[in-house]
């Protein structure tokens, strides 16, 4: 049985060129197309992946079609595509679910959202025996990561760095007023980054009226209506947008006739969405600083810094794992495991039209 994991992420990608590929797509249809026993698709901000089995190998170019769907034109960013085999598939999730793969290392989001891709696939039917054990033993190493090390120590999500960057630019925050676009569990981490900094003014629009109230009501802000959003630009110092639009909320159009009527007071926009909420060309307006995901990584390197020794324990955890499910694999389809490096289909990628 053939073990995979093919993917994008932050190591390999830049925002403009992930976000390609974030759609959710259908798992029932990989295996159908490409012959997988067992699908999985993780989709965050920062990683779009596949992990897969199969009764013989799939080419990284069927994944990678697969994840292209809707992108027009050749595939030119072949060479962003990673792909593990075996062991170091194992190895990879396991680092994936601790947080030791994530822009900020030892993020604790990320598990919550392995955890969702897993229930996703279950409900498709699209995880089997292979896969279910494969997960089940990355969701262990995650929580003894996080048990037996200090790898969440410091600033441990996307929200809170952003609200790390915030302070650089306006030092204290206390009286700054701020509009959070979204109300998941990302802009929720955002929110009570915030609320401890001492941000008194925060106001929270979603689609969901309901929900935007319910986040407000945690940080004792206020709730806006989603239709009325765009107006709080007129007066807000900061943005700060997490939503799952498919397309850009906040463009050149709709933010210049509310710029006029700032005064001069400049506008700072973090937008940490996957695909993008804000349109790259605002950060051209004058008085709009804008600032994408990908703006993040220095100020989480920063951070790095302070857990690099609790990064070695967090690998030695995971090395336990990965050969007791190496173990197991051989005892279960009576051959071994394979130990595959890292592998780039890459030229078959480069001639693959979409």
């Amino acid at each position: 049985m053939n073990l995979f994991c093919v993917g994008i992420s932050h190591h390999t990608a830049k925002v403009e060129t992930r976000e390609r590929y974030a759609a959710q797509q259908s798992e029932h249809d990989l295996r159908a197309e490409s012959g997988c026993t067992e699908a999985l698709m993780l989709a965050t901000c920062n990683r779009v992946e596949v992990y897969g089995s199969a009764v013989v190998p799939v080419a990284t170019e069927q994944i990678a079609r697969w994840l292209a769907r809707g992108v027009a034109g050749t595939l030119e960013d072949a060479s962003a595509f990673y792909r593990y085999e075996g062991e170091e598939c194992v190895r990879h999730l396991f680092r994936v679910a601790a947080g030791l793969d994530s822009m900020v290392i030892g993020e604790t989001d990320i598990l919550g959202q392995v955890k969702k891709a897993y229930a996703n696939a279950r409900e498709s039917r699209s995880v089997g025996p292979l896969l279910h054990r494969l997960f089940q033993r990355a969701f262990r190493v995650a929580k003894q990561v996080r048990s037996r090390t200090e790898i969440t120590r410091g600033a441990v999500s996307i929200g809170s760095v952003a609200v790390d960057l915030a302070v650089k630019i306006f030092g204290d925050l206390r009286d700054r007023k701020v509009l959070i676009l979204g109300a998941g569990d990302t802009s929720e981490r955002t929110a009570r980054a915030l609320s401890s900094r001492g941000v008194t003014d925060i106001r929270v629009s979603n689609r969901s009226f309901e929900r935007a109230e319910t986040l407000a009501a945690l940080v004792r802000g206020r709730a806006v209506s989603f239709h009325e959003w765009a107006l709080q630009c007129r007066e807000i110092d900061i943005v700060i947008s997490s939503t799952s639009a498919d397309e850009p909320l906040l463009t050149p159009d709709i933010l210049s006739p509310l710029i006029r009527e700032r005064s001069d007071q400049p506008l700072f926009i973090i937008d940490i969405a996957v695909p993008r909420d804000v349109a790259p060309e605002v950060n051209e307006m004058e008085g709009v600083y804008l600032y994408d995901i990908d703006s993040l990584q220095s100020i989480a390197e920063q951070s790095l810094a302070l857990r690099r020794q609790q990064i070695a324990a967090g690998e030695g955890i995971i090395a336990e794992h990965v050969s007791d499910f190496r173990a197991w694999f051989g005892r279960a389809s009576n051959e071994p495991l394979p130990v595959g490096p890292r592998v780039l289909d890459e030229a078959a990628l480069r001639t693959s039209e979409l």
